[in-house]
């Protein structure tokens, strides 16, 4: 009998929808993309109103043939790829490349892979939405016109083989403007004053306050140098203490938002340093499904590229449910509902949530990768977290004043304590925050106090001070750059993961313990393109342009004179940028320590097939060239040569990524990936590498400690913060 043809993308994705369809659908697996713009022109026919010319993807030959055959037969066929605009582009393509035009076509939408969901989809079916087709084309095309129509002004003006794109050149000047700021930067010196105190009548009863205010100035204290500080601690050791002021209020905190794509993306980066392209890798596997038990594969979670932080009404039930029977209803009040902050839901209609709850991260690890189970943990506690009461806490702020000191100056102390009433939420999940203290400020509680209690310094040593300097802005690390480009609007949550591995890849930004840092190259080509094609630079016109490809989404503007809007002036900067000066070669160099043993000349870094390598400054008159040596100071653990960093080939795309070996290879093929510390193991004397953000492990004896030189909790960094913190 004739059965029904429904077309996906993927194998996995149509085993998984196959089984919940049964034998009267036949489903297949387009593989992706089955039509794209040639690699190797244009594919743009610019004056005949950007007219594309698509052309088959290289090697979908055999899957194309089955698709056309099975649609032969087939009563209807349904398309089921994903519910965004790439994947309603994917449907609107495979009927103009397999010639479907005169068969039934339904589409259909689903946003997770569960039986339920899916049998909804096929009782309603659609028509494709051309809105959405010709938003994805205006955005492929648009890309395309300024990769190949900007890449070669860079060719000919700066060096053979460098790109540029709409979005990433946007992403690499924030990468640059950043390293800018932090190159500007001047630190200033100032001082944290701190003091213990004990309680008159109970001396074993201690707390510690900062200093937050100078009578007689006014706002925040600022102690800017030593001799001030040694001033104010003169005064603190002779003053009296008296508590002006007790104040505790109830303080609510809410759940975060169930995961969109950049969020999820962020967390994993944060948690679990994970890459935006792995976490996407990764959720897709939890999407299409994964075998549980050895049975048939079971959509994990709903689809994995959303900027709606929606729940469906089901989903929510069955949280609420969940979280009574599990931990009580005092957890559970009500249904909470997020506000979507994009303008438009263009990618899935819900946030990123597991198909069902009662799969809990314990039920499914036995069936899951390590991988998976980390990324699928995340979700599941986050959208549960996201229905759970807030959490309740009572902060206390105490001021202390001081008085009676040599200078007979007066000042005031704070202390800040919190004490949690009521978990709520953060018993099964508390989103992270970049470069956060792991001491937990919410736990600490103060000892009894009231208004007028007099209180005392023990001994002189309980006030110190700490020199500090104020510190630049940090560089982007992978979360942080992804949350800025979804702040200005600059690109969309599918594309965060190839902008970032794309400007990895160009070698424009490198990682330095997980921050980017741009390189020489990168600097070069953000700042020729910022003088020559200031808009395609400009964050503001970035984020207009997304506007207006949402705005085409919507069915308010047509897609041609968006296009043409665009390309006028752009053709403008192209004609001025190849009339113009090239850049100088030398500029595109980095500088070195090394003298050139054949003619003194400076040795430069250069970048080539392999990585870098050091070259004359002289060529072409000197072609001497040798291997770059970047020392870390470590010994080797077997030989006792030294460590150096080599860099590593790229492989299938990825970046190279640097590698630790001995210096005395090839007689030693000692190597590491993880970077080596200069000190000594502390057990066994051999090496150090790091493991984590604070903590190192020796590759030997298997010793793990803390990073040498790492803060430790009572150095005055938690009392600092605090004192920020209740003052904003």
């Amino acid at each position: 009998m004739p059965k029904d043809l429904v077309i996906v993308e993927s194998p996995a994705k149509a085993r998984t929808v196959g089984r919940y369809l049964g034998d009267r659908y036949e489903v297949k697996a387009s593989m992706g993309h089955v039509r794209d713009l040639p690699e190797r022109d244009l594919g743009v026919d610019i004056d005949a109103n950007f007219k594309p010319t698509y052309v088959e993807v290289s090697g979908r030959e055999n899957v194309m043939r089955e698709i056309k055959r099975a649609a032969k037969g087939a009563d209807s066929i349904y398309l089921a790829t994903d519910p965004d605009r790439e994947g309603e582009a994917i449907s609107w393509h495979l009927v103009q490349a397999a010639g479907l035009k005169g068969a039934p076509l339904r589409r259909v939408v689903f946003h997770e892979i569960t039986e339920n969901a899916i049998r909804e989809a096929f009782q309603h079916p659609r028509e494709i939405d051309m809105r959405l087709v010709n938003a994805q084309q205006a955005r492929r095309i648009l890309d395309r016109i300024v990769g190949y129509e900007l890449s070669p002004v860079l060719w000919k003006k700066v060096r053979r083989g460098l790109s540029a794109g709409r979005v990433q050149s946007v992403a690499l000047r924030l990468i640059v403007d950043r390293e800018r700021e932090i190159e500007a930067f001047k630190p200033e010196e100032y001082w944290v004053i701190t003091v213990t105190l004990a309680k008159e009548a109970v001396g074993n009863q201690t707390f510690r306050a900062v200093l937050s205010a100078i009578a007689g100035k006014s706002g925040k204290a600022r102690v800017a140098n030593r001799e001030e500080a040694d001033r104010i601690l003169a005064d603190l050791r002779a003053s009296r203490y008296r508590v002006s002021s007790v104040v505790t209020k109830e303080v609510k905190t809410r759940p975060a938002a169930p995961f969109i794509t950049s969020t999820l993306q962020q967390e994993a980066a944060r948690r679990l340093r994970y890459s935006a392209q792995r976490t996407m890798r990764i959720a897709q596997d939890l999407y299409e499904g994964v075998q549980l038990g050895g049975g048939e594969p079971v959509g994990l979670i709903t689809y994995m590229r959303t900027d709606s932080t929606n729940l469906s009404p089901q989903a929510v039930t069955e949280i609420g449910e969940f979280i009574k029977g599990k931990f009580g209803p005092e957890y559970f009040d009500r249904h909470r509902v997020y506000k979507t902050k994009s303008k438009v839901a263009q990618e899935a209609h819900e946030a990123i949530r597991p198909t069902s709850v009662q799969r809990t991260p314990e039920s499914v690890a036995p069936f899951l990768s390590q991988d998976q189970l980390r990324v699928y943990e995340l979700v599941w506690k986050r959208a549960v977290a996201c229905q759970m009461k807030d959490s309740v806490a009572d902060a206390t702020t105490v001021d202390v004043e001081a008085a009676g000191g040599p200078s007979q100056a007066a000042y005031t102390l704070r202390a800040i304590g919190s004490v949690l009433k009521f978990a709520g939420f953060r018993i099964v999940y508390l989103e992270s925050r970049e470069d956060e203290d792991e001491s937990d400020e919410d736990s600490r509680e103060l000892v009894p106090l009231r208004e007028g209690e007099l209180v005392r310094l023990m001994k002189a040593e309980d006030a110190v001070g700490e020199q500090k300097f104020t510190q630049p802005p940090p560089r982007y690390s992978e979360a942080m750059l992804i949350r800025t480009l979804e702040e200005n609007g600059i690109g969309r949550p599918s594309t965060f993961a190839t902008i970032v591995q794309t400007i990895e890849q160009r070698d424009y930004v490198a990682r330095l313990s997980g921050r980017f840092k741009p390189t020489k190259l990168g600097i070069v080509v953000c700042d020729y393109l910022k003088e020559r094609f200031p808009e395609i630079m400009d964050t503001g016109f970035t984020s207009t342009m997304e506007e207006n490809l949402d705005s085409i989404a919507r069915g308010e503007v047509e897609w041609i004179p968006t296009l043409k809007q665009f390309h006028e002036p752009f053709k403008d900067d192209l004609q001025k940028a190849l009339s113009g000066p090239r850049v100088p070669s030398a500029e595109l160099d980095e500088k070195s320590e090394e003298i050139c043993e054949k003619c003194e000349r400076p040795m430069v870094i250069k970048t080539g097939r392999f990585g870098k390598f050091l070259s004359c400054s002289g060529f072409p008159a000197c072609r001497n060239s040798r291997p770059l040596r970047i020392t870390t100071g470590a010994t080797c653990p077997v030989d006792g040569g030294e460590i150096l960093q080599q860099q590593g080939r790229r492989r299938q795309g990825k970046p190279a990524r640097p590698f630790y070996g001995c210096s005395n290879y090839p007689n030693c093929t000692f190597t590491t990936t993880r970077k080596p510390i200069k000190e000594p193991c502390p057990e066994c004397g051999k090496l150090l590498v790091e493991r984590g953000r604070d903590s190192v492990q020796c590759v030997i004896c298997k010793y793990t400690g803390p990073r040498p030189g790492a803060a430790v909790a009572g150095d005055g960094k938690a009392e600092e913060e605090a004192v920020a913190t209740a003052e904003a």
